[in-house]
């Protein structure tokens, strides 16, 4: 299992969150999720200007076995997408926690963050999901 980044926060169904430190928050989702999903073949972003509600779908991943949508982690409105995903949706599988990003949020609720799992807790979910 990859190492989870420390800057990160996480739902429980996988997604995490990194805040910018300027009210925006990245969004991807998880090393464990794409792992779950296999080899993404294509992926749906919400569109820039777009607003999205913490908890609700926000994009869908799409692989060979499986669409899954992708939740957000917070509220507020799309900023930036992840263009190249349309053409190489792969490099999720290749790099969940960096250039695999899905979109960009400006927060419309920064207390939002404090809700969501730490690195450590969301391991440990990951590893009672295991057993």
């Amino acid at each position: 299992m990859s190492e989870i980044p420390g800057d990160l926060k996480f739902l429980k169904s996988h997604e995490w969150a990194r805040a910018e430190g300027n009210g925006r928050v990245t969004i991807g989702i998880s090393d464990h999720a794409q792992g779950l999903l296999g080899d993404l073949v294509y992926v749906e972003l919400p569109g820039v200007g777009d607003t999205v509600q913490a908890g609700n779908a926000a994009a869908v991943v799409e692989s060979v076995k499986a669409a899954s949508d992708v939740y957000s982690p917070v509220s507020g409105t799309v900023v930036e997408v992840n263009e190249a995903l349309a053409d190489k949706p792969e490099t999720i599988n290749e790099d969940a926690y960096g250039e695999g990003w899905l979109f960009v949020v400006e927060l419309s609720e920064p207390e939002q963050l404090n809700d969501l799992l730490g690195p450590d807790d969301y391991a440990e979910l990951l590893e009672n999901d295991d057993h």
